[in-house]
């Protein structure tokens, strides 16, 4: 499992784009959060960190796409995953260790985000950030972005045209991230049943973990995704065969 790991690392940092994914990702967020007057944090008013943590899930639902976009749908495309099925690994290592390549990825994208942080701390007169919140939203936020790359890898499994896995990919995300909270807004659902509609998203699960409540019924929902589109993209794989005619 970990050499298809590290094969996921080398092949995404072996070109260009990898490198270019990345740059741009860094280069956005430091326009929007420290340069750009709207949603700077320097304009914020106080050490908060609360607009970056606001914004991310939706800079991570087109850099993880970006990331997986490639791994599944170009092994087939170019019939390299028939060569990974002939090594004494099974499917289920092969795709954990696409999986995990994926996640040492964003976390190496998040992690320079965390001189954020520090630069807010160390700029505040009095105070300073709030620790505890700040630890629990990047928490939330890894969470989320480890759900977006199931995601990810899944749509990755179903086509071999990597702009459709981007495509397919964020569309996914969008829908259970902020989908089923507009649906819950609908006047057809007041009442009560906005607040079950709503248990469906992701959202609200963030929400609850960015405030520093780290409910169990908040992380069995994310590992429940998690192991929903594993399990998908792994009955997709084993069903490669029969499916190469309908490859798109």
């Amino acid at each position: 499992m970990w050499k298809i790991c590290k094969k996921e690392w080398q092949q995404f940092f072996a070109s260009l784009t990898g490198y270019l994914v990345l740059s741009v990702f860094l280069g956005v967020t430091g326009l929007l959060f420290f340069v750009f007057p709207d949603t700077s944090l320097l304009n914020f008013g106080y050490a908060s960190l609360a607009p970056f943590f606001q914004l991310m899930p939706w800079l991570l639902l087109f850099l993880i796409p970006a990331i997986t976009m490639r791994s599944i749908s170009d092994e087939m495309r170019t019939g390299t995953f028939e060569i990974l099925q002939t090594l004494p690994l099974s499917l289920r290592q092969v795709i954990a260790g696409k999986y995990f390549g994926t996640l040492l990825i964003i976390a190496v994208a998040l992690f320079p985000t965390v001189i954020y942080a520090i630069s807010m701390q160390a700029l505040s007169i009095t105070g300073g950030i709030d620790t505890g919140a700040t630890i629990g939203s990047y928490i939330s936020l890894f969470l989320l972005a480890a759900v977006y790359a199931a995601i990810g890898i899944y749509a990755s499994s179903v086509t071999t045209n990597t702009i459709a896995a981007f495509g397919l990919g964020a569309i996914i995300g969008f829908a259970l991230f902020a989908g089923f909270s507009s649906l819950a807004q609908l006047p057809l659902f007041s009442g009560g049943m906005d607040y079950y509609i709503e248990l469906l998203g992701i959202q609200m699960h963030a929400a609850n973990i960015s405030r520093g409540v780290m409910a169990l019924s908040d992380i069995l929902y994310f590992i429940g995704l998690i192991v929903f589109f594993y399990t998908s993209h792994k009955y997709n794989c084993n069903n490669l065969p029969s499916r190469k005619s309908n490859w798109v």
